[in-house]
Protein backbone atom coordinates (compact mmCIF):
# COMPACT_ATOMS: atom_id res chain seq x y z
CA UNK A 1 0.00 0.00 0.00
CA UNK A 2 2.50 2.19 1.21
CA UNK A 3 4.17 1.97 -2.48
CA UNK A 4 1.49 2.67 -4.12
CA UNK A 5 0.81 5.67 -1.77
CA UNK A 6 4.62 7.27 -2.97
CA UNK A 7 4.07 7.00 -6.54
CA UNK A 8 0.69 8.54 -6.48
CA UNK A 9 2.59 11.24 -4.55
CA UNK A 10 5.41 11.47 -6.88
CA UNK A 11 2.97 11.28 -10.11
CA UNK A 12 1.29 14.31 -8.41
CA UNK A 13 3.92 16.55 -7.58
CA UNK A 14 3.72 16.18 -4.23
CA UNK A 15 7.70 16.93 -2.40
CA UNK A 16 7.20 17.33 1.08
CA UNK A 17 4.52 14.31 2.80
CA UNK A 18 4.23 11.84 5.55
CA UNK A 19 2.32 8.65 5.88
CA UNK A 20 1.06 6.58 8.44
CA UNK A 21 -0.20 3.20 7.69
CA UNK A 22 -1.93 1.12 10.11
CA UNK A 23 -3.09 -2.00 10.28
CA UNK A 24 -4.97 -3.07 13.21
CA UNK A 25 -6.95 -6.78 14.39
CA UNK A 26 -9.47 -6.69 16.82
CA UNK A 27 -12.04 -8.23 19.19
CA UNK A 28 -14.91 -7.04 20.19
CA UNK A 29 -17.48 -8.23 22.71
CA UNK A 30 -20.95 -6.38 23.91
CA UNK A 31 -22.77 -7.39 26.98
CA UNK A 32 -26.01 -6.91 28.24
CA UNK A 33 -25.99 -7.64 31.71
CA UNK A 34 -23.68 -10.86 31.92
CA UNK A 35 -24.50 -12.15 28.71
CA UNK A 36 -22.73 -12.04 25.28
CA UNK A 37 -25.07 -9.70 23.38
CA UNK A 38 -22.39 -9.25 20.14
CA UNK A 39 -19.34 -10.35 19.39
CA UNK A 40 -17.04 -9.68 16.38
CA UNK A 41 -13.40 -10.29 15.23
CA UNK A 42 -11.67 -8.07 12.33
CA UNK A 43 -8.80 -6.63 10.54
CA UNK A 44 -8.43 -3.17 9.61
CA UNK A 45 -6.05 -1.47 7.74
CA UNK A 46 -5.72 2.23 6.48
CA UNK A 47 -3.44 4.96 5.67
CA UNK A 48 -3.40 8.42 6.94
CA UNK A 49 -1.13 10.67 4.29
CA UNK A 50 -0.16 14.62 5.27
CA UNK A 51 0.49 16.80 2.49
CA UNK A 52 2.95 19.33 2.90
CA UNK A 53 3.45 23.07 0.52
CA UNK A 54 5.98 25.42 1.37
CA UNK A 55 5.67 28.41 -0.46
CA UNK A 56 6.14 32.51 -0.01
CA UNK A 57 3.37 34.96 0.45
CA UNK A 58 4.03 38.89 0.66
CA UNK A 59 7.66 37.77 1.57
CA UNK A 60 6.86 35.38 4.01
CA UNK A 61 8.08 31.95 4.42
CA UNK A 62 5.21 29.36 4.46
CA UNK A 63 4.39 25.97 5.27
CA UNK A 64 0.95 24.53 4.82
CA UNK A 65 -0.91 20.98 5.22
CA UNK A 66 -3.49 19.10 4.28
CA UNK A 67 -4.76 15.63 5.84
CA UNK A 68 -6.73 12.47 3.84
CA UNK A 69 -7.45 9.49 4.63
CA UNK A 70 -6.78 6.80 2.26
CA UNK A 71 -8.15 3.07 1.34
CA UNK A 72 -6.50 0.09 0.51
CA UNK A 73 -8.94 -0.15 -2.40
CA UNK A 74 -8.13 3.03 -3.91
CA UNK A 75 -6.48 2.84 -6.96
CA UNK A 76 -3.34 4.69 -7.84
CA UNK A 77 -5.28 7.28 -10.43
CA UNK A 78 -7.32 7.75 -7.57
CA UNK A 79 -4.82 8.71 -5.54
CA UNK A 80 -2.88 10.82 -8.08
CA UNK A 81 -6.61 13.32 -8.03
CA UNK A 82 -6.80 12.53 -4.49
CA UNK A 83 -3.05 14.50 -3.66
CA UNK A 84 -3.23 16.77 -6.46
CA UNK A 85 -6.13 18.68 -4.40
CA UNK A 86 -4.82 18.23 -1.00
CA UNK A 87 -1.70 19.82 -2.25
CA UNK A 88 -3.73 22.92 -3.77
CA UNK A 89 -5.84 22.95 -0.15
CA UNK A 90 -2.31 22.81 1.65
CA UNK A 91 -1.80 26.18 0.30
CA UNK A 92 -4.74 27.64 2.01
CA UNK A 93 -2.61 26.51 5.56
CA UNK A 94 -0.36 29.84 6.63
CA UNK A 95 1.60 28.54 9.16
CA UNK A 96 5.07 30.27 9.99
CA UNK A 97 8.12 27.83 7.99
CA UNK A 98 9.25 24.75 9.64
CA UNK A 99 11.34 22.12 8.62
CA UNK A 100 9.14 18.50 9.01
CA UNK A 101 11.08 16.27 11.40
CA UNK A 102 14.19 14.53 9.83
CA UNK A 103 14.85 11.06 10.96
CA UNK A 104 16.55 7.46 9.44
CA UNK A 105 15.06 4.22 8.76
CA UNK A 106 15.17 1.88 11.96
CA UNK A 107 14.42 -1.77 12.23
CA UNK A 108 12.07 -3.37 14.99
CA UNK A 109 13.24 -2.63 18.15
CA UNK A 110 16.24 -0.38 17.35
CA UNK A 111 14.78 1.90 20.24
CA UNK A 112 14.86 -0.98 22.39
CA UNK A 113 17.80 0.70 24.65
CA UNK A 114 16.41 4.23 24.94
CA UNK A 115 11.89 3.09 25.18
CA UNK A 116 10.89 2.03 28.30
CA UNK A 117 7.33 0.74 27.31
CA UNK A 118 4.77 0.38 30.22
CA UNK A 119 3.37 -2.41 28.03
CA UNK A 120 3.65 -6.13 29.16
CA UNK A 121 5.04 -8.09 26.67
CA UNK A 122 2.29 -11.15 27.42
CA UNK A 123 0.12 -8.99 26.09
CA UNK A 124 1.56 -9.09 22.66
CA UNK A 125 2.15 -12.76 22.84
CA UNK A 126 -1.46 -13.80 23.94
CA UNK A 127 -4.41 -14.46 21.11
CA UNK A 128 -7.11 -11.58 21.31
CA UNK A 129 -9.66 -14.47 22.29
CA UNK A 130 -7.27 -15.24 25.59
CA UNK A 131 -6.62 -11.39 26.53
CA UNK A 132 -11.02 -11.06 26.07
CA UNK A 133 -11.74 -14.23 28.62
CA UNK A 134 -9.24 -12.72 30.78
CA UNK A 135 -10.51 -9.45 31.01
CA UNK A 136 -14.19 -10.60 30.68
CA UNK A 137 -13.61 -12.44 33.69
CA UNK A 138 -12.24 -9.71 36.01
CA UNK A 139 -15.13 -7.36 34.73
CA UNK A 140 -18.04 -9.24 35.99
CA UNK A 141 -16.12 -11.28 39.05
CA UNK A 142 -18.02 -8.95 41.35
CA UNK A 143 -20.75 -8.44 39.89
CA UNK A 144 -22.89 -11.00 42.19
CA UNK A 145 -25.78 -8.48 44.09
CA UNK A 146 -29.25 -8.27 42.57
CA UNK A 147 -29.81 -4.47 43.37
CA UNK A 148 -26.85 -3.30 41.58
CA UNK A 149 -25.09 -4.44 38.85
CA UNK A 150 -23.63 -3.72 35.50
CA UNK A 151 -26.23 -3.27 33.17
CA UNK A 152 -24.15 -3.12 30.10
CA UNK A 153 -20.39 -3.34 29.16
CA UNK A 154 -18.27 -3.34 26.11
CA UNK A 155 -14.67 -4.93 25.85
CA UNK A 156 -11.86 -4.17 22.87
CA UNK A 157 -9.04 -6.22 22.62
CA UNK A 158 -6.80 -4.38 20.06
CA UNK A 159 -3.37 -4.85 18.58
CA UNK A 160 -2.39 -2.30 15.86
CA UNK A 161 1.10 -2.62 13.84
CA UNK A 162 2.02 1.24 12.71
CA UNK A 163 4.45 2.05 9.98
CA UNK A 164 5.03 5.70 9.71
CA UNK A 165 6.90 7.52 6.87
CA UNK A 166 8.17 10.82 5.80
CA UNK A 167 9.80 12.64 3.05
CA UNK A 168 12.83 13.90 5.43
CA UNK A 169 14.12 10.05 5.89
CA UNK A 170 11.87 8.83 8.57
CA UNK A 171 11.01 5.37 8.48
CA UNK A 172 10.05 3.56 11.81
CA UNK A 173 7.29 0.70 12.78
CA UNK A 174 6.01 -0.61 15.89
CA UNK A 175 3.47 -2.77 17.45
CA UNK A 176 1.36 -2.58 20.20
CA UNK A 177 -1.63 -4.19 22.23
CA UNK A 178 -4.23 -2.72 24.24
CA UNK A 179 -7.21 -3.22 26.29
CA UNK A 180 -10.00 -0.90 26.32
CA UNK A 181 -13.63 -0.36 26.91
CA UNK A 182 -16.63 0.86 29.00
CA UNK A 183 -19.35 -0.44 31.31
CA UNK A 184 -22.05 1.25 32.94
CA UNK A 185 -23.50 0.52 36.86
CA UNK A 186 -27.14 0.45 37.59
CA UNK A 187 -29.08 0.46 40.81
CA UNK A 188 -32.32 -0.13 41.07
CA UNK A 189 -33.09 0.02 45.21
CA UNK A 190 -34.08 3.75 46.11
CA UNK A 191 -33.31 5.83 42.78
CA UNK A 192 -32.67 4.08 40.19
CA UNK A 193 -29.62 5.89 39.13
CA UNK A 194 -26.28 5.09 36.89
CA UNK A 195 -22.61 5.33 36.63
CA UNK A 196 -20.82 5.19 33.57
CA UNK A 197 -16.68 4.45 33.47
CA UNK A 198 -14.28 3.91 30.96
CA UNK A 199 -10.99 2.18 31.34
CA UNK A 200 -7.59 1.25 29.06
CA UNK A 201 -4.60 -1.02 30.03
CA UNK A 202 -1.45 -2.17 28.30
CA UNK A 203 -0.93 -5.02 30.17
CA UNK A 204 -2.06 -8.13 31.52
CA UNK A 205 -2.64 -7.57 35.12
CA UNK A 206 -6.39 -7.47 35.37
CA UNK A 207 -6.93 -6.60 39.04
CA UNK A 208 -7.19 -2.59 38.50
CA UNK A 209 -10.28 -3.63 36.28
CA UNK A 210 -11.55 -5.93 39.00
CA UNK A 211 -11.00 -2.99 41.63
CA UNK A 212 -12.40 -0.28 39.32
CA UNK A 213 -15.68 -2.27 39.10
CA UNK A 214 -15.70 -3.03 42.47
CA UNK A 215 -15.62 0.40 43.48
CA UNK A 216 -18.47 1.66 40.91
CA UNK A 217 -20.72 -0.81 42.48
CA UNK A 218 -20.40 0.68 45.57
CA UNK A 219 -20.18 4.55 44.48
CA UNK A 220 -23.56 3.89 42.65
CA UNK A 221 -25.51 2.39 45.69
CA UNK A 222 -24.39 5.21 47.51
CA UNK A 223 -25.46 7.36 44.96
CA UNK A 224 -29.00 5.55 45.12
CA UNK A 225 -29.15 6.85 48.88
CA UNK A 226 -27.77 10.20 48.52
CA UNK A 227 -30.73 12.60 48.42
CA UNK A 228 -29.34 15.99 49.14
CA UNK A 229 -26.29 18.22 48.59
CA UNK A 230 -23.82 19.82 50.30
CA UNK A 231 -24.44 22.96 52.14
CA UNK A 232 -22.74 25.94 50.30
CA UNK A 233 -19.32 26.96 51.93
CA UNK A 234 -15.79 26.76 52.33
CA UNK A 235 -14.43 23.27 52.29
CA UNK A 236 -11.34 20.67 52.45
CA UNK A 237 -11.91 18.52 49.28
CA UNK A 238 -10.61 15.52 48.70
CA UNK A 239 -10.81 14.23 44.76
CA UNK A 240 -9.95 10.57 43.79
CA UNK A 241 -10.21 8.91 40.83
CA UNK A 242 -9.36 9.77 37.15
CA UNK A 243 -9.72 13.50 38.45
CA UNK A 244 -6.27 13.60 40.19
CA UNK A 245 -5.27 13.33 36.59
CA UNK A 246 -6.85 16.05 35.64
CA UNK A 247 -4.81 18.30 38.15
CA UNK A 248 -1.49 17.07 36.97
CA UNK A 249 -2.72 17.81 33.19
CA UNK A 250 -2.62 21.32 34.15
CA UNK A 251 1.21 21.43 34.28
CA UNK A 252 1.75 18.98 31.40
CA UNK A 253 -0.59 21.65 28.99
CA UNK A 254 1.19 24.95 30.05
CA UNK A 255 4.97 23.65 29.69
CA UNK A 256 3.67 22.41 26.03
CA UNK A 257 5.75 24.01 23.59
CA UNK A 258 2.79 25.03 21.34
CA UNK A 259 1.91 27.08 24.60
CA UNK A 260 4.40 28.82 25.48
CA UNK A 261 5.37 29.79 22.01
CA UNK A 262 1.88 31.39 21.31
CA UNK A 263 2.52 32.66 24.95
CA UNK A 264 -0.33 31.12 26.88
CA UNK A 265 1.73 29.90 29.58
CA UNK A 266 4.68 31.62 30.96
CA UNK A 267 6.48 28.51 32.20
CA UNK A 268 10.21 28.83 31.85
CA UNK A 269 12.74 25.22 32.16
CA UNK A 270 13.66 25.91 35.81
CA UNK A 271 10.95 27.56 37.06
CA UNK A 272 8.28 26.70 39.89
CA UNK A 273 5.47 25.33 38.41
CA UNK A 274 3.52 26.02 41.76
CA UNK A 275 4.50 29.99 42.00
CA UNK A 276 7.04 29.16 45.05
CA UNK A 277 7.48 26.65 47.68
CA UNK A 278 4.66 24.25 48.39
CA UNK A 279 3.31 24.47 51.89
CA UNK A 280 2.66 20.88 51.35
CA UNK A 281 3.18 18.29 48.43
CA UNK A 282 5.53 19.68 45.59
CA UNK A 283 4.74 18.36 42.01
CA UNK A 284 6.61 15.40 40.72
CA UNK A 285 5.79 14.12 37.28
CA UNK A 286 7.29 12.20 34.36
CA UNK A 287 5.89 11.85 30.72
CA UNK A 288 5.32 8.27 30.08
CA UNK A 289 6.32 7.16 26.92
CA UNK A 290 3.21 3.99 25.58
CA UNK A 291 4.90 3.81 21.44
CA UNK A 292 8.43 3.96 20.93
CA UNK A 293 7.80 6.51 18.16
CA UNK A 294 5.21 9.58 17.98
CA UNK A 295 2.96 10.19 15.61
CA UNK A 296 5.74 12.17 14.10
CA UNK A 297 8.16 9.14 13.93
CA UNK A 298 10.02 10.87 16.69
CA UNK A 299 11.37 8.18 19.24
CA UNK A 300 9.44 8.65 22.43
CA UNK A 301 10.76 7.64 25.78
CA UNK A 302 9.98 8.32 29.42
CA UNK A 303 11.17 11.62 30.25
CA UNK A 304 11.32 13.82 34.06
CA UNK A 305 8.86 16.67 33.37
CA UNK A 306 8.91 18.35 36.87
CA UNK A 307 11.02 17.48 39.69
CA UNK A 308 9.78 18.88 43.10
CA UNK A 309 8.32 21.74 41.82
CA UNK A 310 10.72 22.52 39.47
CA UNK A 311 10.40 22.06 35.50
CA UNK A 312 12.62 20.43 33.53
CA UNK A 313 12.02 20.80 30.11
CA UNK A 314 9.36 21.81 27.37
CA UNK A 315 7.70 19.04 25.81
CA UNK A 316 5.61 19.08 21.95
CA UNK A 317 5.47 17.45 18.46
CA UNK A 318 8.42 18.70 15.88
CA UNK A 319 6.79 22.43 14.64
CA UNK A 320 6.48 24.28 17.74
CA UNK A 321 10.01 22.94 18.98
CA UNK A 322 11.86 24.28 15.37
CA UNK A 323 10.01 27.30 16.37
CA UNK A 324 11.71 27.46 19.92
CA UNK A 325 14.71 25.59 18.89
CA UNK A 326 14.37 22.82 21.15
CA UNK A 327 14.35 19.34 21.03
CA UNK A 328 11.12 17.95 19.40
CA UNK A 329 9.76 15.30 22.41
CA UNK A 330 6.66 14.17 20.66
CA UNK A 331 3.24 14.53 21.98
CA UNK A 332 3.00 12.49 25.55
CA UNK A 333 -0.25 10.69 26.28
CA UNK A 334 0.20 8.92 29.48
CA UNK A 335 2.11 10.61 32.62
CA UNK A 336 3.18 9.06 35.56
CA UNK A 337 3.62 10.76 39.35
CA UNK A 338 5.04 9.01 42.59
CA UNK A 339 2.77 8.38 45.68
CA UNK A 340 2.41 10.84 47.98
CA UNK A 341 2.94 10.12 51.80
CA UNK A 342 -0.65 10.41 53.46
CA UNK A 343 -2.96 7.75 52.74
CA UNK A 344 -6.56 8.10 52.19
CA UNK A 345 -7.78 7.44 55.52
CA UNK A 346 -5.68 9.89 57.25
CA UNK A 347 -6.79 12.42 54.35
CA UNK A 348 -10.16 11.63 55.71
CA UNK A 349 -9.78 12.88 59.38
CA UNK A 350 -11.79 15.53 60.56
CA UNK A 351 -14.00 17.55 58.25
CA UNK A 352 -13.82 17.21 54.10
CA UNK A 353 -15.97 17.16 51.49
CA UNK A 354 -14.67 13.64 48.76
CA UNK A 355 -15.79 13.81 45.56
CA UNK A 356 -15.80 10.64 43.48
CA UNK A 357 -17.81 11.64 41.00
CA UNK A 358 -18.77 14.49 38.49
CA UNK A 359 -21.18 14.88 35.87
CA UNK A 360 -18.73 17.22 33.93
CA UNK A 361 -14.95 18.01 35.76
CA UNK A 362 -13.32 20.56 33.86
CA UNK A 363 -9.89 21.63 34.30
CA UNK A 364 -8.79 25.14 32.28
CA UNK A 365 -5.13 24.83 31.21
CA UNK A 366 -5.46 29.11 30.33
CA UNK A 367 -7.17 30.23 33.45
CA UNK A 368 -6.31 27.18 36.54
CA UNK A 369 -9.90 27.28 36.89
CA UNK A 370 -11.53 24.28 37.97
CA UNK A 371 -14.87 22.76 38.95
CA UNK A 372 -17.65 20.59 38.13
CA UNK A 373 -21.20 19.46 39.02
CA UNK A 374 -21.27 17.08 41.86
CA UNK A 375 -22.72 13.97 41.16
CA UNK A 376 -21.92 11.94 44.26
CA UNK A 377 -19.63 12.78 47.02
CA UNK A 378 -19.25 12.25 50.79
CA UNK A 379 -19.34 14.80 53.37
CA UNK A 380 -17.93 14.38 57.09
CA UNK A 381 -18.58 16.48 59.78
CA UNK A 382 -15.80 14.98 61.68
CA UNK A 383 -18.06 12.24 62.66
CA UNK A 384 -20.78 11.35 60.13
CA UNK A 385 -19.89 10.58 56.93
CA UNK A 386 -22.70 10.55 54.41
CA UNK A 387 -23.51 10.30 50.77
CA UNK A 388 -24.60 14.01 48.94
CA UNK A 389 -25.26 14.98 45.34
CA UNK A 390 -25.80 18.21 43.21
CA UNK A 391 -24.05 21.34 44.03
CA UNK A 392 -20.82 21.73 42.37
CA UNK A 393 -17.00 22.92 43.60
CA UNK A 394 -15.51 25.63 42.04
CA UNK A 395 -11.56 26.64 42.45
CA UNK A 396 -8.79 27.64 41.13
CA UNK A 397 -5.32 25.70 40.92
CA UNK A 398 -2.74 29.17 41.25
CA UNK A 399 -4.53 29.18 44.75
CA UNK A 400 -5.34 25.08 45.60
CA UNK A 401 -1.96 24.40 44.40
CA UNK A 402 -0.01 25.47 47.34
CA UNK A 403 -1.33 23.17 49.96
CA UNK A 404 -1.93 19.95 47.65
CA UNK A 405 -1.73 16.77 49.32
CA UNK A 406 -1.09 13.19 47.54
CA UNK A 407 -2.24 9.88 48.55
CA UNK A 408 0.00 7.25 49.46
CA UNK A 409 -2.52 4.87 47.29
CA UNK A 410 -1.65 4.44 43.73
CA UNK A 411 -4.20 3.59 40.56
CA UNK A 412 -3.15 1.98 37.48
CA UNK A 413 -4.31 3.12 33.74
CA UNK A 414 -2.90 3.20 30.75
CA UNK A 415 -2.59 7.10 30.79
CA UNK A 416 -2.17 7.66 34.41
CA UNK A 417 -0.19 6.59 37.28
CA UNK A 418 -0.15 7.77 40.53
CA UNK A 419 -1.32 8.80 43.53
CA UNK A 420 -5.25 7.65 44.10
CA UNK A 421 -6.13 10.89 45.93
CA UNK A 422 -5.34 14.48 46.19
CA UNK A 423 -6.61 16.67 48.74
CA UNK A 424 -7.06 20.79 48.87
CA UNK A 425 -7.77 23.26 50.84
CA UNK A 426 -10.34 26.14 51.00
CA UNK A 427 -12.98 25.07 47.92
CA UNK A 428 -15.71 27.08 46.95
CA UNK A 429 -18.47 24.66 46.93
CA UNK A 430 -21.82 25.56 45.70
CA UNK A 431 -25.12 23.80 47.16
CA UNK A 432 -27.97 24.09 49.73
CA UNK A 433 -28.94 27.07 51.46
CA UNK A 434 -31.52 25.24 54.03
CA UNK A 435 -29.91 25.28 57.37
Amino acid sequence: MIEKILSALKKSGVELYQITETKQEKAELYFIRKSLDMQRMGDIRLAEVVVYKEFQENDKHMMGSATVQVQDSYTEEMMVELFRNTLYAAGFVKNKYYELYAGKKEAPGDTSEVFECQADKSLTEKSLTEIAQSFTEALFADDTETDVFLNSAELFVLKTTCHIINSKGVDVSYCKSRVQGEFVVQCTEGQDVETYQHFAYVNCDTEPLRNKVRETLRMTRDRAKAVSAPPAGEYRVILSGHYVRDIYEYYVDRSASSMIYQKYSTFQIGCNVQGGTAEKDSINLTMKATVPYSAEGIPMKDRELVHDGKLLMIHGGNRFAYYLNLEPTGNYESYKAPAGNVTLDEMRQGKYLEVVNFSDFQMNSLSGHFGGEIRLAYLCDGEKRIPVTGGSINGNILEAQKSLIFSSQIQTEESFEGPLAVCMEKIQVAGSTEQ
